[in-house]
């Protein structure tokens, strides 16, 4: 039976980060990857972002196997929120597994799962109509896998985050003569690592970022070091491990996720010493101890993102450490473009404190990912009949579609997708089926997917031009006002300098509310809001320019002069009025009444008879 096969991205496409790519073959459906990415400036308050889970969710009895490519949050960061809603075999080298499970360790909902497989580059998945292999690539992480699923339409190759480094110390090296054999029988598509093709000049190797760390160490050997790295970028923590020890400094880490890598990979031989643990590491509580000249802060912060937790030392706002004059501050990470901005901020607040800093991205080309020159050499030894450039904004990805028409492709055979296209093997070639609509997912706090694009909105709208409160008290039987309008502004102006404009609002808001309830035959609080919400917004645009978040907020007088605040609903609200009253007048004979004994015999006699 001739199985249809389908590839489709449901994270990576056009974005940083994020990968999670699908294989269909008839029904069975296998998972490349389930990663996260850090949000944008722009998502205020968002902690991560995860993919759209719905298609997996919806054909969870269908899906095969999650097969993870390296240990980094871009590739294993979405499995704890995947496995809280889908129960599959989880693939991985050994040290990918072990991230994997740090990840999920402190989920509730996932933490009890234990169906992992741990593979190497040797192993082989058979199950049934596909077998899944795979093969070593070069990244910043030991044990990085690509992966092989073999199919009867021909092979599919995904290589995860890949560079090439002829340099590179054997347990990062890249498996060329398997690349080579690969690309023997037939390759249907190829879905490879775009993210790095805008670099048109080689990669620098990492023996010469090695050097250029150890350079800068002996080059401030009077001054204590903080190096800002991700907490999952082994190969770098190594380098600052090395240098370390070639200058006689103590290594200090910084950030409960980064120990628990660090004791994982040296648990797994990943990571090696060139002095015993306890004559190497110095915890953070005893760092005090140490002389500057010899520390060395290995700092990653929260979620193994540095430069969030550089500027809080910056700001002294870092109940442990203040970064200020005496201190050499190297970021050895290369941040997201979306974090450029950001991270040039933090330098001019780390240069304003006194410290002293460099950027290996500045200074060097380094990359965990391939080069343009990289990408072309891995289609010349796949040599794919169909090419898939993957994670990557849309710049990036027609960059490597580019580099692929170099070596001798046609646009019919580069597909430049975006999340939830779909490409179907037609036994001819690849075709651009019904798309599926996707979209982010984002985690604030525990909660997961309920901030959405106009919760986002308001946060920026909130951020931009602050927000304006007003409360009215009314009089609904009377139809009218019975108390002036109580304004206040948080972000949107000085209220004892803009006496006028609130004066001026007030008066519009009185008049609003009055003509509301008075020419109006059945009242309705939500269009009275509403009412307000829109006089004020257009009066304080008139005004300022400025759109803030407008609050109405009216407050009801009942019949004993107390005042209810209201949410719009409708209703007849006396017997919360009469229930009030009673537990009011309890209340004053409570007072009233100073012997307890009497009271006692007050609160018995209105008990009503049997």
């Amino acid at each position: 039976m001739n199985k249809t096969v389908s590839i489709m991205p449901l994270g990576g496409m056009r974005e940083n980060g994020k990968n999670m790519y699908t294989v269909t073959v008839g029904e069975d459906i296998y998972v490349l990857d389930a990663g996260l990415k850090y949000p944008e400036s722009d998502m205020l308050g968002v902690d991560v972002v995860i993919p759209d889970f719905s298609y997996l969710i919806d054909h969870a009895d269908h899906v095969r196997g999650i097969f993870l490519t390296h240990g980094h949050a871009d590739a294993i960061g979405a499995l704890p929120y995947l496995l809280s809603q889908l129960n599959a075999p989880v693939f991985g080298s050994e040290l990918t597994i072990e991230l994997a499970k740090l990840a999920i360790q402190d989920d509730p909902t996932s933490k009890d799962f234990d169906d992992y497989h741990v593979i190497n580059a040797n192993s082989s998945v058979d199950m049934g109509d596909v077998a899944v292999s795979f093969f070593k690539t070069t990244h910043s992480i030991p044990e990085s896998l690509g992966i092989v699923l073999e199919t009867p339409s021909g092979q599919i190759v995904y290589t995860g985050d890949f560079k090439f480094d002829t340099t590179a110390l054997p347990y990062y090296r890249t498996d060329l003569a398997r690349l080579t054999e690969i690309g023997s029988q037939k390759v249907l598509a190829l879905l490879a690592d775009a993210a790095g093709t805008a670099n048109v000049a080689p990669n620098d190797h990492e023996q010469d970022l090695s050097a250029y760390i150890l350079e800068n160490f002996r080059a401030h050997k009077a001054e204590r070091i903080v190096v800002a790295a991700t907490a999952s970028n082994i190969q770098r923590i190594q380098q600052v491990i090395n240098a370390a020890y070639q200058t006689g400094r103590k290594v200090v880490l910084s950030g409960n996720d980064l120990e628990k890598i660090v004791r994982t990979a040296l648990r797994l031989k990943k990571l090696h010493l060139p002095l015993p643990e306890n004559e190497l590491f110095v915890s953070l509580k005893n760092m005090s101890k140490l002389a500057p000249e010899e520390t060395v802060l290995l700092e990653t912060g929260k979620m193994g993102e540095p430069i969030r937790h550089l500027r809080r030392m910056a700001n002294g706002d870092e109940r442990h450490i203040k970064l200020g004059t005496g201190d050499f501050v190297l970021i050895a990470t290369t941040p997201a473009v979306a974090m450029d901005g950001f991270v040039a901020r933090t330098r001019d607040i780390l240069a304003r404190s006194g410290a002293t800093v460099a950027q290996i991205s500045t200074d060097k080309r380094s990359s965990g990912h391939a080069s343009q020159d990289d990408f072309q050499l891995l289609l010349n030894l796949i040599k794919p009949d169909n090419v898939i450039p993957v994670q990557g904004e849309y710049r990036v990805l027609t960059t490597a579609a580019q580099a692929a028409y170099a070596v001798g492709y046609d646009h019919e055979h580069v597909f430049i997708l975006k999340n939830g296209d779909r490409l179907n093997d037609d036994g001819q070639q690849l075709t651009l089926g019904n798309s599926l609509q996707v979209t982010s997912t984002m985690i604030d706090g525990s909660g997961i997917g309920d901030i959405g694009s106009i919760v986002l909105n308001d946060r920026r709208i909130l951020s931009e031009d602050g927000v304006f409160i007003t409360v009215v008290t009314i009089d609904r039987k009377k139809k009218k006002v019975i108390a002036k309008p109580k304004l206040d502004s948080r972000g949107f102006v000085y209220v004892k300098a803009s006496r006028d404009l609130m004066q001026e609002a007030s008066a519009l808001v009185e008049k609003t509310v009055t003509d509301g309830i008075q020419n109006t035959k059945e009242f309705d609080w939500s269009k009275l809001k509403n009412a307000v919400r829109d006089a004020l917004g257009k009066f304080l645009y008139e005004q300022t320019q400025r759109k803030p978040v407008i609050l109405p907020v009216i407050m009801e007088a009942n019949q004993n002069g107390r005042r209810r605040r209201t949410n719009g609903n409708k209703g007849n609200h006396e017997g919360q009025h009469k229930a009030a009253a009673k537990v009011g007048q309890a209340k004053k004979r409570s007072r009233r009444c100073k012997n307890p004994n009497k009271q006692a015999k007050q609160t018995e006699a209105v008990k009503p008879k049997a």
